[in-house]
């Protein structure tokens, strides 16, 4: 991946709708130039998807809480995975070092539905306890940026 590269997925980022001329334009590549890197970072997997962003609490979901899974055992297979997913209030679901075994994060619409939703966690083979954390306000979300990479280990 090189400089431009980065550069269209910066631009992707902060607006997914641009047309590739408009993406081209800002890179110094035509627009057939900036389509087929496009298709490329595609083919690679290094843009995974085009999404639209959405306003939870403008859909009635502005409850948001990171959920700790506490466990009786492993929480890596399948059936784990395919479990969490059952449940739409649950964004992201990762297995995780520490003292819980997966950590979820759960937008809902009240904390009443937030606790059904914890409740729905205890029906899940495995699961022994939760540990939840309510999020009173977001101060600031950031994505990936390819344009600053990790600064070197000590």
């Amino acid at each position: 991946m090189d400089d431009i590269d980065t550069q269209l997925i910066v631009l992707l980022q902060q607006d997914a709708t641009q047309s590739y001329a408009t993406l081209g334009a800002a890179v110094g590549l035509s627009a057939a130039a900036a389509h087929e890197r496009v298709r490329k970072l595609r083919a690679r997997g290094v843009v995974r998807s085009t999404r639209v962003e959405v306003d939870p609490a403008a859909v009635g979901r502005g409850v948001l809480a990171y959920v700790m899974v506490d466990a009786s055992a492993w929480m890596g297979s399948a059936g784990t995975a395919e479990a969490l997913a059952e449940l739409p209030e649950i964004e992201e679901a990762h297995i995780v070092a520490g003292s819980a075994s997966v950590l979820v994060k759960v937008r809902t619409g009240t904390t009443e539905a937030l606790q059904e939703v914890l409740g729905r966690l205890f029906g899940i083979e495995g699961v022994t306890g939760t540990q939840t954390i309510v999020v009173l306000e977001t101060l600031f979300e950031r994505p990936l940026s390819p344009a600053s990479p990790e600064p070197p280990a000590p």
